[in-house]
């Protein structure tokens, strides 16, 4: 019934975060906490390059894996167009295995996020901290549903062409207070000449975390010298105003 960040999707994805669209102020902090990295990094949910490709360009040595065909295609094009050749996996968060560990691994803008079960996010720690070498480091974004609100229902429209354009609609299902989720489901309709040529219906689930819930997580899998940063402001005290909160691990 549902696509995963199909066609549409990554269409966009594209036309509205291109190529160094810093969300936030993502790519800046991310390029300067890893200013001093020599070594190789890994990108997990590198989506269609939007990320990846500003540090690739900066000379740090990336790969970067998906679990979306879709993203990966256009991500490995927008690479071939920069004559960039970045190793780029298909691959999901849980169950990716590498012959290679890394001296950084991120995972930016709140992708984590999208792994809906904490068994999953326990084993995608886990499978992180088995791929940083000693010493290594990871980075991820946290989100915090502020102000969501279960109900509400946006439409958008993105003109891909003089005749050709994208309407996509994101319904507010649900908020589990329990499970520490919440449900939207997303639909991309593609017209061209006023006709409907393509659709994609997508489940669109996120888990929150509460940052001392986050930390204890990272600490029993082995990660020491945590710290969080509240949007994009390097070890400052977090407070309910802020909405992104970014996790620094080192593996022992």
């Amino acid at each position: 019934m549902f696509d995963s960040y199909g066609p549409l999707c990554t269409e966009v994805y594209d036309f509205t975060k291109p190529i160094g669209y810093s969300i936030n102020g993502d790519i800046e902090y991310y390029l300067e906490r890893l200013s001093h990295t020599k070594g190789k990094i890994l990108e997990a949910a590198v989506g269609s390059g939007r990320f990846l490709i500003p540090l690739l360009e900066q000379g740090f040595d990336v790969d970067g894996f998906d679990a979306s065909s879709a993203m990966l295609d256009s991500c490995q094009k927008h690479c071939q167009e920069r004559h960039l050749t970045p190793q780029l996996y298909k691959a999901d968060f849980v169950n990716f295995s590498f012959n290679q560990t890394y001296e950084a691994i991120v995972v930016p803008t709140g992708s984590f996020c999208l792994i809906e079960s904490l068994d999953d996010a326990q084993q995608t720690l886990l499978n992180f901290y088995h791929h940083l070498e000693k010493g290594g480091r990871l980075i991820v974004d946290l989100a915090l549903p502020i102000d969501w609100q279960a109900g509400t229902v946006d439409t958008s429209t993105f003109s891909i062409s003089a005749n050709e354009g994208i309407l996509l609609e994101s319904k507010s299902i649900a908020i589990d207070w329990v499970k520490q989720t919440t449900l939207s489901y997303l639909t991309y309709e593609k017209w061209r000449d006023g006709k409907l040529v393509a659709s994609e219906l997508q489940k669109f689930c996120m888990r929150w975390y509460g940052l001392s819930e986050f930390k204890n997580l990272l600490e029993k899998i082995g990660f020491t010298a945590i710290t969080c940063s509240p949007d994009y402001q390097y070890n400052q005290k977090p407070s309910t105003n802020h909405s992104i909160f970014t996790f620094e691990a080192i593996k022992k």
